[in-house]
């Protein structure tokens, strides 16, 4: 695993057009901690996995490779990650309080994008969203928006 994360921080510096100007470990903690999200009720729904591709390649504007590489590495990282203090941290440094909301919200989307609302989904996005100093009210806002926001395909 740590040849790959070392393959895609090369392939990322190499060519940063494909970055979009962002921190490549900005991407992989923004997409792993959506794949903990997708991942929370223990299945892995195709609605969920194209809704989050979908959001990190218009987010960070990445070429399809470059999407490909932050997609597997996050999915691994998601899998073997013991706590999520090294994605939180790097993101509350980079992220204003909007846009750690706005990454609530779309916790919210992937977790509704497969038509069911799951408790264990909803606890990980809470336990997130606490992690990210998001406050509960807008936690509830995030989450009756993402009720009424059709799912983006």
């Amino acid at each position: 695993m740590i040849a790959k994360l070392q393959r895609f921080f090369q392939q990322a510096l190499a060519e940063p057009e494909a970055s979009g100007g962002s921190e490549p470990t900005l991407e992989l903690a923004t997409a792993a901690l959506l794949c903990e999200v997708v991942r929370a009720d223990y299945q892995y729904d195709e609605r969920e996995m194209q809704l989050l591709r979908s959001q990190l390649k218009r987010r960070f504007e990445l070429t399809e490779n470059a999407l490909d590489g932050l997609m597997e590495l996050a999915r691994e990282e998601a899998d073997s990650a013991v706590d999520h203090y090294q994605f939180v941290s790097l993101i509350k440094a980079h992220y204003a309080y909007e846009q750690r909301y706005e990454l609530v919200r779309l916790m919210w989307l992937l977790a509704l994008a497969d038509g069911e609302h799951h408790h264990l989904e909803e606890h990980r996005i809470r336990r997130l969203a606490e992690l990210l100093h998001v406050s509960h009210s807008d936690f509830i806002r995030a989450k009756l928006q993402a009720q009424e926001t059709p799912t983006p395909n």
